[in-house]
Parts: structure tokens; C-alpha cells; sequence
């Protein structure tokens, strides 16, 4: 495991100490300032902890410890007191055509027997039209929602 080692500045100890003294910040900014004013083993240190007792006072694991010093030294001050952004990659599973086709299906008259759709009633049909493979009644709630649709409200007009 490699072990990064954090040298701050003199401007960079005076930043975070006014993290961790004053001023609000989220949980996690101010965890990580803790973190790095211990670990600092540059000429303006406050004081050297071991991740041992940092762990002891922020009840917090030594991965989280190794995080961020990691970030420090790789990406700067600035990057290690910031969350981490979600990479990520979320597959769509429907496009405008399909959300197309289910706005028509929703609008036109429900099926035998009924009186309305219902968000499971359109998944099925979908479905059962191929216009999908395989879709939630969650989806479709979704995407009804997103396009103004209720199919509670009664028809005006």
C-alpha cells in the first residue's frame, strides 16, 4: 500500500484551520481539513496524529484517511476538501420515441373493462405492443410525470 505524505504550505495550514475553527462547511470538508492539519508533516504543522487516533476522534476508517490524503497529493488541497463527483454511466432505456408512443397510448381509450389506465396497465401494454423489451410501472410513472400527464385528472374538453 502506498503511503502518501502530506506537506502543506503555510497558506494552506491558515486555510484549513479557518475550516475546522469557523465558518460552515459540510461534514465532509470539515473531516477532510481535520484529516489533512494531522497528518501535515510540513515545516507549519500543528502537531503530527497518527491515523490511528485521527480514526479514534472522527470515528471514521483508515481507507477514509487514505482517501484523502490520496487526493491531496494527487489533485491538490482544493480537490481533497471537495466530494467526489459520481462517474458513474447511466444507461437510458427509453428515448423520445418510446416516450412518444406511451403519451399516445395513455391518451387513447383504455382497454376493455376499464375505465382508465393505470401506469401498470400501460407498462404491460407497452410491453406487449414491443415497444420495449421490458419496462417498470415506476418508469412509466416517471415519465408521465415529467410530461405533465396524470392519469387521475379528468379530461377537459
Amino acid at each position: 500500500m502506498v503511503k502518501y505524505r502530506i506537506k502543506l504550505t503555510q497558506e494552506e495550514v491558515i486555510e484549513l484551520t479557518s475550516i475546522v475553527n469557523k465558518g460552515r462547511h459540510t461534514s465532509q470538508t470539515y473531516r477532510a481539513a481535520y484529516v489533512l492539519l494531522n497528518c501535515d508533516e510540513g515545516d507549519y504543522s500543528l502537531g503530527k496524529s497518527t491515523n490511528a487516533q485521527i480514526c479514534g476522534v472522527l470515528k471514521t476508517g483508515m481507507r477514509t484517511i487514505d482517501r484523502i490524503k490520496k487526493r491531496c497529493v494527487e489533485g491538490g488541497i482544493d480537490r481533497a476538501l471537495e466530494r467526489a463527483g459520481s462517474t458513474r454511466v447511466y444507461d437510458l432505456k427509453l428515448d423520445g420515441d418510446v416516450e412518444a408512443k406511451l403519451v399516445t397510448l395513455c391518451c387513447s381509450s383504455p382497454p376493455e373493462g376499464r375505465s382508465r389506465w393505470t401506469v401498470r396497465l400501460l407498462a404491460d401494454k407497452m410491453v406487449e405492443l414491443q415497444y420495449v423489451e421490458s419496462i417498470s410501472h415506476v418508469s412509466v410513472h416517471h415519465i408521465l410525470k415529467k410530461t405533465n400527464l396524470s392519469l387521475g385528472r379528468s379530461k377537459v374538453g
